[in-house]
């Protein structure tokens, strides 16, 4: 199980909760996991966000693994220039 923070306003998607425990061996199967059990976040997840791994923010990097200790935060999708 993965342990996830969620950033902000993504909480509200996921029943106020801040922080939720997901299965999930890289990126691409945590966002579908938590697309699949808090269905209030699947428009904002397919808007994009960003996924903070081990201090590491990620945006498209679907394969990016995740061990069971990694520190990940969800966030907005975080944009720059």
């Amino acid at each position: 199980m993965v342990r996830v923070r969620l950033w902000g306003s993504l909480a509200e998607g996921a029943e106020g909760q801040r922080e939720v425990e997901i299965e999930a061996g890289n990126l691409r199967e945590l966002l579908d996991g938590l697309g699949e059990r808090f269905p209030a976040l699947r428009a904002e997840l397919e808007r994009g966000v960003s996924v903070s791994i081990d201090g590491r923010v990620y945006n498209d990097s679907w394969f990016t693994p995740i061990g069971p200790e990694s520190e990940v935060v969800l966030l907005r999708r975080l944009k720059g220039g």
